[in-house]
């Protein structure tokens, strides 16, 4: 039986994004999915080394962060190591970085650059495609 595959393209920011995308990404990796994520624009700063620092949640959305925290939900930099140790794959947009000056050492460990070919070859072949 063919494995099936979740084709994820990041490409706002913020921390409410960040947690759907990881949300949906380490959900399909426990169910035994093979998982990519293309991280495009304002959503590279969900896998930036600085991203605790970077995250911010919407006006009138604060009363999310104290629920994130009475449920005991992890941290953003949390989701995505326990993402990178499930086996999903994270794909910083090339293009993005050349715009905006970043570099693979802006980011987590075990995060692949490419562009949108290298995704686009992971997500041809993807039985559910979502966009953040």
């Amino acid at each position: 039986m063919k494995k099936r595959r979740v084709a994820i393209i990041a490409s706002n920011g913020g921390l409410e994004t960040a947690y759907k995308v990881l949300n949906i990404a380490t959900a399909a990796a426990a169910a035994g999915a093979e998982v990519a994520i293309f991280f495009t624009f304002e959503a590279l700063s969900i896998i930036h080394k600085d991203a605790a620092n970077m995250l911010t949640i919407g006006a009138g959305k604060e009363h999310y962060l104290e629920g994130f925290k009475r449920a005991n939900v992890p941290s953003i930099p949390d989701l995505v190591n326990i993402a990178l140790e499930s086996g999903v794959k994270m794909i910083a947009c090339q293009m993005t970085m050349d715009v905006t000056g970043m570099t693979k050492e802006h980011f987590v460990d075990g995060i692949d650059v490419g562009g949108a070919m290298t995704f686009l070859d992971f997500a041809y072949d993807a039985d559910v495609t979502v966009t953040f």
